[in-house]
């Protein structure tokens, strides 16, 4: 098997190796599986992305197909295990600095940047309408943490953490959208632009 690059493996790729090292499973398994733990919020992986991913990893001798145990009414369905070189992959994938380096971008910040060119009462409206939608995504999460911490049984597992991380970003943002709404009517341009580049004389 020719030498994995670290940066040869996507998210969408150490996601299913990771799932799949738990126990084999066919294709449809593992998108059902993604979409029950609802991977998608945290993981940019499409159900397409599984396939390919599949096939890729392998391809790459990082996966290996097998039979399905139980009688098939059609044709014989393959089902995906990690090999040991899968594991060793997605373990030296895990160490890159890079995981604890990153900032996101959301888009909402990138409308705040924008929002002083936007219409009168459309800022408000806009912050309003942020409000409705963290409050309905933190109410989610909250159901997804007790639904989880049910099915994990303790505290201390990965998925809690995530969760309670999730909400405590969540429950931030409310907060700071009240104080920014109150402030509305106090907004200003900067006092002492700085803008670099020729102005004009």
């Amino acid at each position: 098997m020719p030498a994995v690059k670290k940066r040869e493996l996507t998210v969408p790729d150490l996601v299913l190796l990771s799932l799949l090292a738990e126990q084999p499973m066919h294709g449809y398994q593992a998108n059902a599986e993604l979409e029950r733990r609802q991977v998608r919020d945290w993981a940019g992986i499409s159900r397409p992305q599984v396939y390919y991913s599949l096939e890729k990893l392998a391809k790459l001798g990082l996966l290996r197909h097998g039979k399905d145990s139980e009688p098939a009414t059609g044709p014989d369905r393959s089902v995906f295990a990690v090999t040991a070189s899968g594991r060793a992959a997605l373990a030296d994938a895990l160490e890159r600095e890079d995981w604890t380096m990153q900032r996101e971008r959301p888009a909402f910040l990138t409308w705040l940047a924008l929002s002083w060119q936007a219409r009168p009462g459309v800022t408000q409206k806009q912050i309003q309408l942020r409000r409705k939608f963290v409050a309905a995504e933190l109410e989610r999460e909250e159901a997804t943490l007790r639904d989880v911490s049910d099915e994990v049984g303790h505290r201390h597992h990965e998925a809690v953490w995530m969760l309670r991380l999730i909400i405590a970003q969540f429950m931030s943002e409310l907060s700071w959208l009240d104080q920014v709404e109150g402030e509305l009517t106090l907004r200003a341009p900067a006092r002492n632009p700085a803008i670099t580049g020729n102005a004009p004389a």
